[in-house]
């Protein structure tokens, strides 16, 4: 890494560069070469390659080649590790510890939609006392861009916002804002904001409601935009915190074992063509307005209409307009949270699965990188390889038969065999091809294993060497007793999204509370169960060896309920916590912000005290009650003239509240008059003027609770 003339960073020559891209994707051919060549080996019967055999190879070249992209990945990853690091990196363009960090305007970004209120104003209240704590507070503004649609949470986000800057002195430096309409999701709230407010910033990092970032990572993210002119957007590597089921516990041990040399290694080849997540990333603000505007894509949805998953392609629209993307993979002090259960996991991917979908229409692009086409396509193909991969096991089960049929073998004859992805192959000539598959997918898992194995204090950070091995292990049967259960899911969702079934956007559930119950779980995977069973049965009845051969993917079939409750017990969580299992780094050494927002939840939820006969609308009891609240409601609406016609029908509704009560309103008739001021400050003074009678029994107990109850706000007074 140098400095041109013109004091721009040279980073990769350009040759070297398509050096290191030759030996990923020629390793990548070369492995797959390797894998096909014995694959038709062993299919060649007869002096020929019969139709199903031919399907069989295809459906194999396609799925082991993913394999391969994952494991040269890994494998460069650690060469890069073991040499001390990679010199073309990011973080290179300052020297940390001897030059000042120069810094810009930046807006710090939060959409929020239906989220748990607490926890996204204390992960806010910790990362703005982080920043505080860095001096350079001066460079920042923060924004919460809410969608929610809950008048519930609106209320309380609204109180949380004012607290939060009274106890930090905020005002003028964190801004809340509630859009009217939630068009385009989470994308399109940004784009709103960017519109609005985007020209007073030169960059903007941007975070999901479940978000943390030291003031630390915040203040290097920004120096390095500054060091690098070229650079429009530098995408972080989240840690996963804060799992409490041992689901949630065992990915989050996963991505802090493995991450690091598969990041690693993506970075050593694609470098400045890199990706965004859609979080946890610092943006340069003009041309990511200038350029990554989301086109409509032709058709309806799921494959036509708005892009979902507006990240990778705003990554390769910026790449498309010459400006570079990087990875900091090295960069500490950034987290966020993943699904506690592994059923809200899927409810995650079936998004995903269709905005993936979707990019399939981007892939040829005009004007799109060589590296941002691969992104998408890998994006595509993490999804579609589960039916590929299902595709492949029955043709291989039915191609079995066939085979046993035609020659009239008996099952005491086969057991002779290795069966390899479903299929019968002689144990000499197979054995290879078997190891082989199971060194690529393995082996990335054990050489992280091994790199902190070799350090005392690098183990000691996962909870010391016996219960590093000890997890990992448990996490390598656990992953592949799961991997047929995520095939089935992943090839619905696959199917559903090709039979034009569109996915509505909710609320990812970010805590364990209870798990998951028997009821959730058969309606759930009472599918996946019958149809291992009936594979099973069918198998051993059939042909006894071919079904041991194939027990791994039935057991995880068959066991996927009482395996899918399980693994969603926060008890069995905390037990395993306390015996040193899935131990994380964040966990035995917590940061400082990571400790300091465990405490303030702890004491916020403690204090909370909501009204449980009211619990539904008690959003909208403050809103109209409070004169507080409902001051600080009214202040931050906008002021508009309805027409005489929207005049009665508000007229209408606000008697209808009144006297009969929240029930009797839709949520959309509620949020209207919470969109509405004169409304608002209409039922305040009504509320108190009326007597008793003429109100709805439920705000008479609404008004003698609050009267006896001490509000404490959701976000109380912590640091």
């Amino acid at each position: 890494m140098t400095t041109s003339p013109t004091g721009l960073y040279q980073f990769i020559r350009p040759e070297r560069l398509r050096r290191r891209r030759a030996v990923f994707y020629s390793s990548v051919l070369l492995l797959t070469s390797v894998a096909t060549w014995f694959m038709a080996d062993l299919l060649w019967r007869d002096d020929k390659i019969r139709g199903l055999e031919w399907l069989l190879l295809v459906l194999f070249v396609i799925l082991f080649a993913q394999v391969a992209v994952g494991f040269v990945t890994a494998m460069l990853g650690f060469y890069v590790i073991n040499r001390g690091g990679d010199r073309q990196r990011i973080t290179r363009v300052i020297d940390w510890g001897n030059e000042d960090i120069p810094l810009a305007s930046t807006a710090i970004v939060m959409p929020v939609f239906n989220e748990d209120v607490s926890r996204v104003f204390e992960g806010l209240r910790v990362i703005y006392r982080s920043l505080e704590a860095t001096g350079k507070m001066a460079h920042f503004d923060f924004f919460i861009l809410s969608d929610s649609n809950k008048p519930n949470q609106w209320i309380q986000e609204e109180i949380a916002w004012v607290e939060l800057c009274k106890q930090v002195n905020g005002f003028g430096r964190i801004f809340y804002r509630k859009r009217r309409q939630q068009i385009n999701k989470k994308a399109g709230n940004v784009a709103d904001f960017l519109r609005r407010w985007g020209k007073r910033y030169r960059y903007m990092v941007v975070l999901d409601a479940d978000s943390i970032m030291t003031g630390d990572a915040i203040v290097k993210l920004v120096g390095m935009m500054e060091k690098t002119p070229q650079a429009g957007l530098i995408q972080t590597a989240p840690r996963l915190v804060y799992g409490e089921s041992l689901y949630a516990r065992m990915q989050q041990f996963a991505n802090r074992l493995y991450s690091p040399i598969f990041l690693a290694g993506l970075n050593y080849w694609q470098q400045q063509d890199g990706n965004y997540w859609g979080h946890n990333a610092i943006i340069r603000v003009q041309p990511f307005m200038e350029h990554c505007a989301l086109p409509d894509l032709p058709g309806s949805e799921p494959f036509g209409g708005r892009i979902l998953s507006h990240d990778f392609v705003e990554a390769a629209l910026m790449r498309k307009a010459g400006w570079q993307v990087w990875l900091a993979h090295d960069i500490e002090g950034t987290y966020e949270e993943g699904p506690p259960t592994l059923i809200d996991s899927a409810k995650r991917d079936r998004r995903w699965c269709q905005g993936n979908m979707q990019h399939s229409w981007l892939i040829t692009a005009r004007g799109f990188r060589p590296a941002n086409r691969f992104h998408l396509l890998m994006g595509v193909m993490a999804y579609v390889s589960c039916p590929l991969w299902l595709l492949f096991m029955v043709v291989s089960t039915i191609h079995v038969f066939n085979q046993l049929r035609a020659a009239g073998m008996s099952a005491a004859a086969y057991e002779k065999y290795i069966w390899v992805f479903g299929h019968a192959f002689e144990i000499p000539e197979a054995l290879f091809l078997f190891l082989f598959t199971m060194l690529l997918l393995f082996l990335p898992k054990i050489v992280s294993l091994f790199t902190t194995l070799q350090r005392a204090e690098d183990a000691g950070r996962f909870g010391g060497r016996g219960p590093l091995v000890l997890s990992t292990l448990l996490e390598i049967f656990f992953s592949a007793l799961l991997a047929p259960v995520h095939m089935l899911f992943n090839s619905r969702f696959v199917f559903s999204t090709l039979l034009g079934q569109g996915v509505s956007w909710v609320t990812q559930r970010r805590g364990v509370e209870d798990g998951t119950d028997w009821r959730e779980a058969i309606l759930t995977h009472g599918g996946h169960t019958f149809f291992g069973l009936v594979w099973g049965v069918s198998s051993f009845i059939l042909l006894p060896a071919f079904f041991w051969w194939l027990s791994p993917v039935l057991a995880g079939l068959v066991l996927a309920i009482p395996v899918s409750i399980m693994l969603s017990k926060g008890s069995l969580g905390a037990h395993a916590r306390k015996l040193g299992i899935f131990l994380t780094p964040e966990e035995t050494r917590p940061p400082h912000e990571l400790g300091r927002l465990t405490q303030n939840l702890a004491e916020c939820y403690k204090h909370m005290r909501p009204i449980e006969s009211l619990r539904n609308d008690y959003g909208l009891l403050q809103a109209v009650l409070d004169p507080y609240i409902n001051a600080v409601h009214v202040s931050m609406l906008r002021q508009r003239r309805p027409s005489e016609e929207s005049r009665d029908w508000f007229a209408l509704l606000r008697h209808r509240l009144l006297s009969e009560g929240p029930a009797r309103l839709t949520t959309k008739e509620t949020l209207a008059l919470l969109l509405d001021a004169e409304s608002m400050i209409w039922l305040h003074e009504e509320l108190w003027k009326q007597p008793s009678s003429a109100l709805a029994e439920w705000w008479r107990l609404a008004m003698r609770q609050y009267n006896v109850l001490t509000l404490t706000p959701t976000t109380a007074l912590y640091r």
